[in-house]
């Protein structure tokens, strides 16, 4: 089935808005032969004539004029459409879909509020879940993780910030079973369990010098939510181990006691991570450039 090219389309526009083939073909910046060889390509494809020509003048035809009247809007549209998405590769505009979990969300926040307040015509669409999803099948932009969770297809960006785990208790925890001294101390005690995304359970991740340990710990709960594992450790039902970031204000109030601190060292931090692709919009252009201007800066400012 013939289907005419778009540029066969804007030539018999021009033709009709300018009335001469030698005006239309230095609008479209081709020859006046080029230009008569793909109008009568076009008519002998649609079985129809769309102009009266002479020597001296040009006209439509009844099935030209309908055909114009038809196909102008549509080519309006579709033109507007090309502007548009090639206006996003200019000036970052439209949405920015970004996947995170919660805590890597948390984190990045001043970032994205610096990025929305430097290019308010941008609108960030920010999804935070535990299980690690396929961004591209997923229709995310950006994905937020950890390093060591990056896929190894995508290009990943490092935030600058390193990350580090803690073990905390309340104060009457403290008090009824003690501080434990190393990682082994934890069989023996009651802890909140948690549950990765994908069903497993985690064991909690110790390392000093040479030393590691991954204890799979025991306790009354188990739970793969960050804000109820808190709120369960902040009522004494068990130590719990966390995101520094996400109890760093409790600890800092006396709300929760850390131990085992010289055990759990930092590690890579978060990395923003995309898939590879060719001409990527200027939205996301500039969230990476921005993003490693954070990274540069807490970097320098020897943020962990």
């Amino acid at each position: 089935m013939y289907r005419p090219a778009l540029k066969d389309l804007d030539a018999v526009i021009a033709i009709s808005r300018r009335g001469s083939f030698r005006a239309a073909a230095l609008d479209l910046d081709m020859s006046t032969t080029a230009l008569s060889h793909a109008i009568g390509k076009l008519e002998a494809e649609l079985g129809v004539r769309l102009f009266n020509r002479t020597t001296r003048s040009v006209s439509l035809t009844d099935a030209g004029r309908l055909f114009v009247e038809q196909v102008s809007p549509a080519l309006q549209d579709i033109h507007s459409a090309v502007d548009t998405a090639k206006s996003q590769q200019a000036t970052p505009s439209g949405t920015l879909r970004i996947n995170a979990f919660a805590t890597a969300a948390r984190d990045i926040a001043p970032l994205v509020l610096a990025f929305l307040n430097r290019y308010p015509q941008v609108h960030i669409d920010l999804v935070t879940e535990g299980r690690l999803v396929d961004i591209v099948a997923d229709g995310f932009d950006i994905g937020v993780r950890v390093a060591d969770l990056v896929p190894s297809d995508m290009i990943s960006v490092s935030l600058g910030r390193r990350q580090r785990y803690a073990v905390v208790g309340s104060p009457a925890y403290i008090k009824k079973h003690g501080k434990p001294r190393v990682p082994t101390d934890l069989l023996n005690m009651p802890c909140i369990r948690v549950r990765l995304p994908n069903g497993v359970l985690f064991r909690w991740q110790f390392e000093k010098g040479s030393q590691t340990a991954q204890i799979d710990v025991a306790g009354q709960v188990t739970l793969d939510e960050t804000g109820i594992a808190r709120a369960a450790v902040l009522e004494g039902i068990g130590l719990g181990f966390f995101m520094e970031q996400d109890v760093r204000d409790d600890i800092k109030a006396k709300r929760l006691v850390r131990v085992l601190e010289d055990w759990t060292p930092p590690f890579a931090g978060l990395c923003l991570y995309y898939p590879s692709r060719r001409n990527p919009s200027a939205a996301l252009k500039a969230f990476i450039a921005m993003a490693r201007e954070h990274a540069k800066s807490s970097n320098e400012n020897g943020e962990s």
